[in-house]
């Protein structure tokens, strides 16, 4: 027993994972060693296996073997703890037959053990005096607090009941044997030999306390001056009842994991349908158009582009999503595994502090209903497309029975998407903000029309106006709702258009993407168009659009542009704004005269 008090500990022998003593050991190639069972389980379900203790990952599963020389001496150890607690009980008198017989030369120990701080009698705040017959020692009240339950274990009459009276009685030797694993052990004065151990600044002795009232760790001197009506506890005992937490918090972060995990498969799974259906309305097109290829070719064009458009901007919006759900995973498992090493901790006051921050629910989106939107938007083509089939099959009647007529041109009537016409619905008449506007800009008297002219203006250098980027916002903030306008483009080269946040910075440089308030789509050296997303994607447009209209539905977080003299949609952001928007436009400069074309907000047509 000797050999084990003095090398051997618990902790050698516990698995890390069950926290219990080995059960057939098994070690992994890094050299650590886990119950067989547990870290099959640890591994079961996992595409790669990495060890609990030092993360080292195995690309291939190792094949795992029982370490029979561990779990022979892990056999033996558990029989000599067995065999040390009787030897420790028959030390103590309490053997068969035993009464709880007490050495009397206990105080004489106790004293050699306590720390000699000063020449001074020991003597710890909230001590009870109590002296022998003789002139006595004086006793902690911490040693007749542990002896009080003694004395009610044993038979009236014995030795130790006179402990009520405070006076020289035999106790049994106290054990001040090393704790197991090296832990902190701790004296009346505080602390005892740990480095590691917290020491009160005012006091010099060890941080074992903590007050449930002020929330703060403290020492027994502390609590015995400022603390003694307060809530207290032992720092072990409140991080034992937070630790209870853990599982809690743990399965919390799991869930939602879970629930991202399975929604990132939905949207994945919803763009792979998208895709199936491009795929099944492409060959179902070609099909219908080989019949007529000579009177339907532009509506096959119109069709191609719509769902090119389409399928896009829904690849946009899922790799949006996407990632947004890639980074809310990401931190999900970071706290779960800031929770997994505070669960494996010894430092209790640090996983106090730090555990209410962990535990605390993530600032995340509710991605419920969240789904890429499948709809094409070709339904209109093909009624456009019936219609001409219908007049095509009237004039090669009118043909058999009468000839060919005389050549009379008809026009080609125009075909308005309804997607197009809902967004008119919510026209709203839109002005530009003057005080807003970069030195070089000018506004025309009814703010409605803005470019850019050779040199500075004196204006004054307010928080609202851009000092570096050649641009203004409209007057009207948007918070709620939906909203649209038209802008015309004309011949220009270069141009912005889209919203930006109230709170973006407008001083200096500026870096123009969806992640910093801006949702725009520019135009640069007259054929170069691009979504300012991060990073920038470029657009191929086969017709040059005059007019460009801007559609907002603020909760749900979209912003549309459509070349309006073609009725066709161009692209969509979907990203929740947060804060209200305000539109923006920027003529960009005027390049020497080549792009010194104004950009007008003109009125919506509510008849097209």
């Amino acid at each position: 027993m000797s050999l084990y008090g003095s090398f051997l500990s618990d902790e050698q022998f516990l698995c890390s994972i069950c926290l219990d003593m080995f059960t057939n050991p098994s070690s992994t190639p890094c050299g650590h060693s886990f119950c067989m069972a547990c870290i099959s389980k640890y591994w079961d379900g996992s595409k790669t296996c990495q060890c609990p203790l030092c993360k080292k990952t195995f690309q291939k599963r190792p094949d795992l073997q029982i370490n029979r020389t561990l779990r022979e001496i892990t056999d033996q150890f558990r029989t000599m703890r067995g065999s040390g607690g009787q030897a420790k009980d028959k030390k103590c008198g309490r053997g068969v037959g035993g009464e709880g017989v007490l050495p009397e030369n206990l105080f004489d120990e106790l004293k050699k053990k306590l720390p000699r701080t000063s020449k001074m009698p020991v003597r710890v705040p909230g001590e009870a005096q109590a002296s022998s017959e003789s002139g006595g020692v004086p006793i902690p009240t911490s040693i007749s607090r542990i002896t009080a339950p003694l004395a009610s274990s044993v038979p009236d009459g014995s030795p130790i009941h006179s402990l009520k009276d405070n006076s020289r009685l035999p106790l049994p030797p106290p054990s001040f044997s090393p704790p197991p694993g090296g832990r902190r052990r701790f004296t009346v004065s505080g602390a005892g030999s740990s480095k590691s151990l917290p020491i009160c600044d005012i006091h010099r002795r060890g941080i074992v306390i903590y007050c449930r009232t002020d929330q703060a760790c403290i020492c027994p001197d502390c609590e015995t001056e400022n603390h003694q009506h307060h809530d207290t506890v032992t720092i072990k005992d409140e991080w034992m009842e937070k630790k209870a937490q853990l599982g809690e918090a743990e399965q919390a972060i799991q869930d939602m994991i879970r629930e991202r995990i399975k929604k990132m498969e939905e949207i994945r799974s919803s763009f792979v349908e998208l895709e199936l259906a491009v795929e099944r309305e492409t060959a179902g097109s070609v099909s219908l158009f080989s019949a007529l290829m000579s009177a339907v070719e532009r509506s096959q064009v119109d069709l191609m582009e719509m769902m090119a458009m389409t399928h896009k901007a829904a690849e946009h919006q899922a790799d949006a999503m996407i990632r947004q759900l890639e980074l809310d995973v990401k931190e999900l498992r970071r706290r779960e595994s800031a929770l997994e090493e505070l669960a494996k901790s010894d430092d209790h006051m640090h996983c106090v502090k730090t555990f209410p921050n962990i535990c605390s629910p993530p600032p995340i989106k509710d991605w419920t209903g969240v789904m890429v939107n499948s709809d094409l938007g070709t339904g209109t083509i093909y009624i456009s497309l019936a219609a001409q089939v219908e007049r095509f099959r009237e004039e090669l009647k009118n043909i058999a029975e009468t000839g060919f007529p005389a050549p009379a041109v008809e026009p080609t009537p125009v075909r308005t998407q309804p997607r197009m016409k809902r967004v008119q619905d919510y026209a709203v008449d839109v002005r530009l903000d003057s005080n807003t506007a970069h030195p070089r800009l000018i506004i025309s008297e009814d703010m409605k029309s803005v470019w850019c002219g050779e040199r500075h203006q004196l204006l004054p250098d307010n928080v609202e106006r851009f000092d570096r980027v050649v641009c203004v916002l409209g007057k009207q903030m948007i918070s709620s709702g939906r909203h649209y306008w038209e802008v015309e483009v004309g011949g220009k080269t270069d141009w912005d258009l889209g919203v930006a946040k109230q709170s973006i910075n407008r001083k200096g440089k500026i870096d123009i993407n969806p992640s910093n308030g801006y949702w725009f789509l520019s135009l640069r050296d007259k054929n170069k168009y691009a979504f300012r997303s991060d990073p920038s994607t470029d657009v191929q447009l086969d017709l040059r659009p005059h007019k460009i209209g801007i559609f907002v539905d603020f909760e749900n977080g979209q912003v549309s542009f459509y070349n309006v003299d073609a009725k066709l949609h161009i692209y969509t952001f979907n990203n929740p704004f947060g804060e209200c928007i305000y539109p923006f436009f920027s003529p960009c400069t005027n390049k020497s005269g080549k792009n010194d074309g104004p950009l007008i907000l003109t009125a919506v047509n509510m008849s097209d």
